[in-house]
């Protein structure tokens, strides 16, 4: 019997065991492995420092990142018929949306604000990929609405992002709807003569690519996101065809004329803050204007 073996090493490994270790504390990323640690990861907006993959990030972390001083006020959004086809799966919708509710921390798939960036007053729009995959029902196309709206009132330019897998199929026709409901709402922004800028995150897919997500007068993509209205693998098997290398990703459309801009999460504020300030014919941002000091909470790393 090896009694360093057997014995000895188990009793060290108990030993180190019994610590508690937060799950939390590092992110593996999905592109190139690399372990990274949750405070740094959140410093660089959930961008990989390894290789650059961009993850996902909520709306709320989004717009601290891009608001003045990561400050702004949450524009109200009506709230929709819970359920008005009473649709059930292998779950029932209400039962669905609960769980969505308590893992994202958020009421809906978008979340609609106001205020500054780079000095410059907005209304701001954004989708969570982490609420039922950012999928466009009811409350998204009253949340559009209501950020055009809005926008429209005040005299705002609007930005929106996106991130999507579609339409909400626990909606059936109602959700269908929203894609020319947004696109009358984007057509306000343009009769006021506000500007309307899209942002284009990782996915962007389905009805959302089919109406209010190419509308933008200025349309800028994160690096690598899909874009597109049915997927690759859905197209492959219709075409009986390989695709070309990188389809629908933002970098391709970039090239073939479909967006404008691709540019990293880290450098979308300063992009946004400059384009904004050319629509309205506006000065150049100074430079301390493109730097935004946001507050960080101190917290504890075992959180």
């Amino acid at each position: 019997m090896n009694w360093i073996t057997n014995y000895v090493r188990p009793k060290i490994g108990s030993l180190f065991s019994r610590r508690d270790v937060p799950d939390n504390l590092w992110t593996k990323c999905d592109e190139c492995g690399t372990m990274l640690f949750h405070r740094e990861l959140a410093e660089n907006l959930n961008v990989c420092t390894n290789c650059g993959h961009h993850m996902a990030i909520s709306p709320r972390e989004r717009f601290i990142a891009l608001f003045d001083g990561g400050k702004f006020t949450e524009v109200k959004v009506p709230e929709p018929i819970a359920d008005p086809l009473h649709f059930r799966d292998s779950k029932k919708y209400t039962d669905r949306l609960k769980d969505a509710r308590k893992t994202s921390g958020e009421r809906e798939a978008m979340l609609v604000a106001e205020g500054e960036i780079g000095k410059t007053p907005i209304v701001a729009a954004a989708q969570d990929f982490g609420f039922m995959a950012g999928s466009m029902g009811m409350y998204v196309g009253n949340a559009i609405v209501a950020a055009a709206e809005r926008a429209v009132v005040l005299k705002r330019p609007l930005i929106l992002f996106s991130a999507a897998g579609g339409a909400r199929m626990q909606e059936g026709i109602l959700s269908l709807m929203q894609m020319p409901r947004t696109t009358v709402a984007v057509e306000m922004l343009k009769e006021a003569g506000l500007p309307y800028i899209v942002v284009l995150t990782h996915p962007t897919t389905g009805g959302v690519t089919a109406s209010y997500a190419m509308l933008g007068d200025v349309q800028i993509a994160e690096p690598n996101a899909l874009i597109c209205f049915a997927g690759p693998r859905v197209i492959e098997q219709t075409i009986r065809e390989k695709l070309p290398e990188g389809f629908q990703r933002a970098e391709y459309l970039l090239d073939h004329g479909m967006l404008d801009r691709v540019t990293p999460r880290g450098k979308m504020r300063e992009e946004l803050v400059q384009i904004l300030r050319m629509l309205l014919r506006q000065p150049a941002a100074p430079a301390e204007d493109l730097v935004n000091k946001v507050e960080v909470p101190a917290e504890s790393d075992a959180k």
